[in-house]
């Protein structure tokens, strides 16, 4: 039986959340929602591998943290883009679209 939630390509989480911090700053909650929302419920993330990505995003310096406090008058950890993370992102995003034209084009051409 198919399941409903897609997981992740193993690689892509790091992109994807750069992605969705490229807008604005976000708490690990609302970059789960953007995520979620852009992939139209497809792209189901778990804390369990968010906060992992975050930490090690951030122990690389391509995002940065700090306390705030959200619309509902929460404290949380809000998450932001360094310059080297925008960088590191467009480098990840030109290979992953040679890459997935690539694959695209072998799939196409396979003749199923």
């Amino acid at each position: 039986m198919a399941q409903d939630k897609s997981e992740v390509l193993q690689g892509t989480l790091d992109m994807l959340v750069l992605r969705a911090l490229q807008l604005q700053p976000m708490h690990g909650w609302g970059i789960t929602e953007r995520l979620e929302q852009w992939s139209e419920e497809v792209l189901q993330l778990g804390q369990g591998s968010l906060y992992p990505a975050l930490y090690r995003l951030e122990r690389q310096r391509l995002i940065k943290s700090e306390w705030r406090t959200t619309e509902n008058n929460r404290r949380a950890r809000y998450y932001a883009l360094t310059p080297a993370g925008r960088r590191h992102f467009d480098r990840e995003l030109a290979q992953w679209r040679r890459i997935s034209r690539a694959i695209n084009l072998v799939l196409e051409r396979g003749g199923a």
